[in-house]
């Protein structure tokens, strides 16, 4: 496939649209997943932190959705479809500036490849959204700053370095690991730059930072530092070495971020340890110096414990320019003529091929994924079913609900009650919010997160309440068992049959749990803080 200098900019803009436009149709049409609709919760429930991660993607989510005003599914993801496409935008600049608009092209075009990129930052909302918008944003600065300090006068240079400042405080707002971006640009310095340790407006730079970190440090503060406990629980780092779950790691990061990506950002990066120059050398140590440690962090961690391949996923983004400087290196430009790379077509298939499977598997369910038969267990292997059967449930529910309140047994004050954010947060967005009922977390703060404050906003609990359970048959709860010390009664009233294509694919077994008698330690204890705080 043969491409003409000139049309750079016109496939870019052809890239950018049609992108937008499948993101789009798929963010409108897919169920929202566990984490998603949780993030929901911190739009309708907005802080200046939250128990999970910083407020940035609450607060992205309640702009694109006019404070919610429009809370559908497409809405909640909006934030996600125009922030990957200025992402795609941004790469594509950055390697224009690097190297050349060849180089942005090929970024642009293994960007979009990225299943990170294209799903969990382009159509999921998560604080991965945003983050990767400062993230890419912060780099470009930094570039800016060191690559191409011969093109801008003097007094502009510092401008550019308060701005990644900035941009890497806003990253941090968004998730944690926005940190890195300071901890690659401290290492580029202290190996590389020594001199820039007198620079006056580095420390600005920070400080600009650290401003932008005020609310999630005035919210750990005011929440007894749970947030930063929960994560340093999460990712400790003492524990009994396990190389299955590093080896899960490693693949997970390998489909993540696409195959192809993976592979040439190696090649690209054993280039340039041998010293090749596929591109000026502020720029290489830069990215790896940035991309490197994150990656090497988690892979640690991964050694004694699982972790998600997403978590470092933003520097194999940066990897993605390494890549696209090597690609352009072996695919010059002759006679204004280039030929695409057949690595990056192959890249831009298997997205195409992950999204058509992925998609399918989702609606249909067309490859067999549970073997459970029994009631109990159906479903449980079938991860696609938790962005299946949530809408189904409402209106099945919906019925079932009616009817008990009609014979008497319940009422329609009644809420729904869980004990873990997730199904908490499936339950009060897609059934509870339509129906107009409460949903409470009756439990412990480890498992409830956000809903240990939530449940404060909506009232908390009275004893002698009546709620409704429902127990997903893909994560199976008896609230006998759970909750046999704070209600007095509680009974199995029905099961809701949830079908694809006209096949049961999980069951939803539901309860009720009547008289309210007791509450378990963490809300006693929470309640009591909250009063004593004057919350």
């Amino acid at each position: 496939m043969s491409i003409k200098e000139q049309h750079i900019n016109k496939i870019l803009i052809w890239l950018l649209v049609v992108s937008a436009l499948v993101r789009g149709v798929l963010a409108a049409w897919l169920e929202l997943g566990n984490d998603e609709v949780y993030y929901w919760t911190y739009a309708l429930y907005p802080e200046w932190s939250h128990f999970d991660h910083p407020p940035m993607v609450g607060w992205m989510i309640q702009f694109f959705s006019f404070n919610l005003l429009f809370d559908s599914e497409f809405f909640l993801r909006l934030a996600s479809i125009v922030f990957m496409t200025a992402d795609t935008y941004i790469i594509y600049r950055i390697g224009r500036d690097i190297k050349d608009a060849q180089t942005g092209l090929y970024a642009a075009l293994l960007y979009t490849a990225s299943i990170y990129a294209f799903v969990i930052t382009g159509v999921f909302i998560l604080p991965d959204t945003p983050l990767m918008l400062f993230w890419l944003l912060a780099i470009w600065m930094a570039i800016k700053y060191f690559h191409n300090a011969a093109v801008f006068r003097q007094a502009q240079r510092p401008l550019f370095l308060l701005f990644f400042g900035l941009f890497a405080g806003l990253a941090m707002l968004s998730k944690y690991s926005g940190v890195f971006l300071w901890v690659g640009l401290g290492l580029y310095i202290l190996i590389f730059s020594r001199k820039q340790l007198k620079n006056p407006y580095l420390y600005l730079a920070l400080l600009i930072s650290a401003i932008c970190c005020i609310p999630i440090l005035y919210w750990n503060i005011k929440n007894d530092f749970v947030s930063f406990n929960f994560h340093g629980d999460r990712v400790g780092l003492l524990g009994k070495p396990n190389f299955g779950t590093f080896g899960t790691e490693i693949l997970g990061e390998f489909f993540y971020n696409n195959p192809v990506n993976f592979v040439i950002a190696v090649v690209a990066i054993v280039s340039v340890i041998k010293g090749e120059t596929i591109v000026k050398k502020p720029v290489s140590r830069l990215l790896l110096c940035t991309a490197l440690p994150l990656i090497g962090l988690f892979w640690f961690f991964s050694l004694s414990r699982p972790v998600l391949p997403h978590w470092n996923a933003p520097a194999y983004c940066l990897l993605i320019l390494l890549a696209a400087c090597w690609l352009a290196d072996k695919k010059t430009i002759k006679n204004g003529v280039f030929t695409m790379p057949k690595s990056v077509l192959a890249a831009l298939g298997i997205l195409l091929l992950t999204l058509v499977l992925g998609v399918a598997e989702i609606k249909t369910g067309f490859i067999p994924l549970d073997k459970h038969t029994e009631p109990e267990m159906l479903g449980r292997d079938d991860f696609t079913l938790d962005m299946y059967g949530w809408r189904q449930l409402e209106e099945k529910f919906a019925v079932m609900r009616e009817e008990k309140i009609i014979e008497g047994a319940m009422h329609e004050e009644d809420g729904i009650v869980a004990d873990e954010w997730f199904p908490l947060a499936n339950l009060d967005y897609y059934v509870a919010r339509p129906l107009g009922m409460r949903v409470m977390g009756l439990g412990w703060l480890q498992w409830l997160h956000k809903y240990l404050w939530i449940n404060e906003k909506r009232g908390g609990f009275h004893l002698g309440e009546n709620y409704w359970f429902l127990s997903d048959s893909r994560y199976p709860k008896d609230p006998k068992e759970l909750y046999r010390w704070y209600f007095s009664e509680i009974e199995l009233v029905g099961t809701i049959e949830i079908d694809r294509c006209g096949k049961p694919v999980k069951n939803f077994f539901v309860y009720t749990c009547k008289n309210l008698i007791d509450l378990p330690p963490d809300l006693q204890a929470f309640r009591a803080q909250s009063v004593s705080k004057g919350r």
